[in-house]
């Protein structure tokens, strides 16, 4: 069993950072519904330098434009953003589930990815999304058309809106800078005004317990073979666990529900030790019942749990409950 999860988590790096939760927890945790992601980091590199690297395959930028299209048909640029990721993410069940794509060869940068999507970038791509057609929507008039007409401004209009919400400060500075622990992806988006952090709000209760579940597990991300990345993840570790977090244990869930709306980013905190995240989603209300939208290992496609959100936290061993992050329309990305 030892060496399957070390297999494992050297296929699955963080989440980003996270994605590696998912991983361990089925494999060490087993149940018949699913895992997540781990922490993550890169070489420094120039924003624009990263900016032109950021390649678009054709099957992704297909698959953005069809998305755009049909979110102004909808009409989602008037909606408030969590209900039009809702929307937005609905739109996407089906789409294969691929860990991993963060974790390309050479310097950090910017992957853009529709043809797979983990539990951290799904969350990340339907915001991002989201956010353009919110922003493009009111510039243009919610034609689709004349938004995508110039290509490489649109790819770049989007690469700066998933850079934003996955990089600390959404600047790409090394392996470091992305946000690989998910609870620090929340917590840097509070600060930023992108989402607002409303576990505590919801009579959340204080996790204190240690966060080091990477430098724990060197061997297990390419990049932290360079002792410097090392030191920075470490400073990053040494911070979330003096700080802490809140969170919704699993037998409130049920109790909190009514007060979380769709679109909300869900995090299922872990039981694994030093790992803050298991897996993250995004909550759907579904005949008067809060589910889980979400990217899962098991399952291998995005989907919409079969259970209530409640429920399926308790079936699940390897977490123990809930931080809920609700989306804003920061002022800065509406311009």
């Amino acid at each position: 069993m030892k060496e399957a999860l070390a297999g494992l988590v050297k296929y699955r790096a963080l989440l980003g950072p996270l994605a590696l939760v998912g991983i361990v927890i089925v494999a060490a945790l087993w149940s018949p519904f699913e895992p997540h992601r781990p922490p993550v980091a890169v070489a420094p590199g120039d924003e624009m330098t990263v900016t032109a690297a950021s390649a678009w395959a054709e099957e992704d930028w297909t698959v953005f434009e069809s998305k755009v299209r049909w979110a102004f048909e909808q009409r989602l640029d008037t909606l408030p953003l969590g209900a039009a990721m809702a929307e937005i993410g609905r739109s996407l069940v089906g789409s294969a589930y691929v860990p991993g794509t963060l974790e390309v060869e050479g310097p950090e940068r910017l992957v853009i990815n529709f043809q797979g999507l983990d539990c951290v970038t799904f969350v990340e791509n339907v915001w991002a999304l989201s956010s353009f057609v919110r922003t493009i929507g009111g510039a243009f008039g919610a034609d689709a058309t004349q938004t995508l007409a110039n290509r490489p401004l649109t790819e770049d209009r989007y690469e700066s809106l998933l850079r934003s919400v996955r990089y600390r400060a959404g600047t790409i500075d090394g392996y470091s800078s992305r946000l690989h622990y998910f609870s620090d992806w929340i917590g840097e988006n509070d600060r930023r005004g992108l989402l607002r952090d409303i576990s505590r709000e919801l009579g959340g209760t204080r996790d204190t317990e240690p966060v080091d579940f990477m430098t724990a597990h060197t061997d297990s991300y390419r990049q932290l073979a360079d002792p410097s990345f090392v030191v920075l993840v470490r400073q990053t570790e040494q911070r979330l666990s003096e700080a802490g977090r809140y969170y919704v244990p699993e037998d409130r869930i049920e109790e909190v529900a009514g007060r979380i709306r769709n679109g909300d980013i869900i995090a299922a905190t872990s039981t694994v030790p030093g790992l803050d995240i298991a897996h993250t989603g995004l909550a759907l209300w579904v005949d008067d019942t809060l589910h889980l939208l979400h990217a899962p290992l098991v399952g291998e496609a995005v989907q919409i749990s079969e259970v209530s959100l409640a429920d399926r936290i308790k079936r699940i061993s390897g977490q123990d409950g809930i931080m809920v992050g609700r989306p804003l329309a920061a002022p800065e990305l509406e311009r």
